[in-house]
């Protein structure tokens, strides 16, 4: 017979995981990396640290599933805006106005987790900024290919920097997300939206101005 100290071990996880995990994603995004401590966590999941380890593994494990999380859930607006929209202007411009909405939305932490859980991270930590860093790039490097298949096709002129513009939209973002961080409303991000979109050369009356 198994002694009561085996059957304890024995013993699924008393807690729904993706629930769990949703409220880390929660933690994170509302306090970025470094500053969301262990104990944070467990209060902020209803789990011990023993459970998040076994469940999760260590801090930046379960950092890496809530980015994925985030990302599944919250975070791929601007990618599928890009990739579902006929040119690169219409895919940035639903972006933007998404941005607006969804960096603003009540109920939930303010501005773009992918942006704003990196700031202020020790050295310690670099690995975790490096990764973020390079999700940014990478939407970056998505719109400036939209751009260049616009400049092939002559929807865009052909003397259209696609690297500075699409890094200027990038900037524009993640420059929308601090602003939500600091209060701006869904109004106020959708005006820096439409600015942003004036550098964006477009067509009228059939020729790119």
């Amino acid at each position: 017979m198994a002694s009561k100290e085996t059957k304890q071990r024995g013993r699924p996880r008393s807690f729904d995981r993706e629930t769990a995990l949703e409220q880390a994603v929660r933690s994170f995004w509302e306090r970025g990396y470094e500053a969301t401590s262990i104990s944070d966590l467990t209060r902020a999941m209803g789990i011990s640290a023993p459970s998040l380890y076994a469940a999760f593994g260590d801090k930046r494990a379960l950092f890496g599933e809530v980015v994925a999380e985030y990302g599944r859930l919250y975070g791929g607006f601007l990618s599928r805006a890009v990739a579902e929209e006929p040119t690169a202007r219409r895919g940035v411009e639903r972006a933007l106005r998404e941005a607006a909405a969804e960096y603003t939305l009540p109920g939930r932490p303010r501005g773009c987790l992918v942006i704003s859980a990196a700031l202020n991270i020790s050295p310690a930590s670099a690995e975790v900024a490096d990764s973020l860093r390079e999700m940014r790039l990478s939407n970056v490097r998505e719109i400036a290919a939209a751009i260049r298949a616009d400049i092939a096709s002559g929807e865009l002129p052909p003397d259209t920097d696609a690297g500075a513009l699409a890094a200027y939209t990038g900037a524009v973002i993640q420059g929308m997300s601090q602003q939500a961080r600091d209060g701006a409303e869904r109004t106020e991000l959708a005006a820096i939206a439409e600015l942003a979109l004036r550098a964006w050369p477009r067509k009228v009356d059939g020729k790119v101005r």
